[in-house]
């Protein structure tokens, strides 16, 4: 399969208005893509919008304002996106949201949320898109998937879950797509400087107390610029990876879980006491941005 070549492309990016979505936006412009940008927070997507009309005016660019977790809504964005942009050759499926809280701290409806969001927002756009990513040649895939679709650490059943399907649907369509031509990325950041940990909710059964410890210490290993992980992904885009994982905070524990599959989260604990906070009240990892 040949190289990317994002010159002339027109690009799909779901939550760009902060984060890695913002800098996957910023840099695809760089690269010589038009911009099609998704997201709920109408003022961040329209200064993101702004600012890369004003960097690059030669750049086609359209927003779309959408709750991912509406499924209708979603529903009637794609329809738009594939009559308005019919040569869609990057689908960037990056928003995301976090929850903090065991299993039984947390209500099915607010389970539900995050797997409306993360997981099944990712495969209705995709089925959406796919046709119009069929219809052109070198089309790519991305799935923002998280350090915890490798991992499934006490604490973030609902988040882990939701990244888990993330990843299994993109390795299976990476297998099913291959005689199309199309590439696909499944992506796994570690702890990058998103507003993912900002804007999680608190399941009903977890004490604020509890969780603002939680978050305060986890939020010191979150050392990677968006704008850093922004290049890595387009870089293997480029190269056609499979798989990408950014940042030591991915690569270690990815290793630690091939090497003890069903007994890591016993060192994953000990890391949490030493350093981060107990596992119930640890907010997501950032992988992702609000949709």
């Amino acid at each position: 399969m040949q190289r990317f070549d994002f010159a002339g492309a027109t690009a799909v990016v779901t939550g760009a208005a902060s984060g890695i979505g913002a800098a996957l936006a910023h840099a695809l412009a760089r690269r010589g893509s038009d911009l099609v940008l998704l997201d709920r927070d109408a003022e961040r997507l329209a200064a993101v919008a702004a600012t890369i009309r004003a960097d690059h005016p030669d750049r086609q660019l359209h927003t779309y304002l959408v709750d991912l977790a509406d499924a209708p809504a979603t529903a009637r964005v794609a329809v738009e996106i594939r009559q308005r942009h019919p040569r869609v050759r990057l689908l960037v499926n990056n928003a995301g949201v976090g929850l903090g809280g065991r299993f039984d701290q947390v209500t099915f409806d607010e389970f539900s949320w995050v797997i409306d969001i993360n997981f099944r927002a990712v495969a209705q756009l995709t089925h959406a898109l796919l046709p119009t990513l069929k219809a052109e040649p070198g089309a790519h895939l991305v799935n923002i998937s998280s350090l915890f679709g490798l991992i499934a650490p006490a604490g973030q059943t609902a988040y882990a879950a939701s990244k888990f399907a993330v990843r299994g649907l993109t390795e299976a369509l990476r297998h099913e797509l291959v005689d199309d031509g199309i590439g696909v990325t499944s992506v796994h950041p570690g702890g990058i400087r998103t507003r993912i940990t900002e804007n999680a909710r608190v399941g009903s059964g977890v004490s604020i107390e509890e969780y603002t410890a939680g978050r305060a210490q986890f939020e010191k290993l979150l050392t990677i610029a968006p704008e850093r992980a922004a290049e890595v992904i387009l870089k293997g885009v480029e190269r056609r990876r499979g798989r990408v994982l950014i940042g030591w905070s991915a690569k270690l524990p990815d290793l630690l879980a091939r090497l003890l599959p069903a007994s890591y989260n016993r060192l994953l604990v000990v890391g949490l006491n030493a350093g981060v906070a107990r596992p119930a009240a640890q907010p997501p990892a950032p992988a992702a941005d609000t949709a």
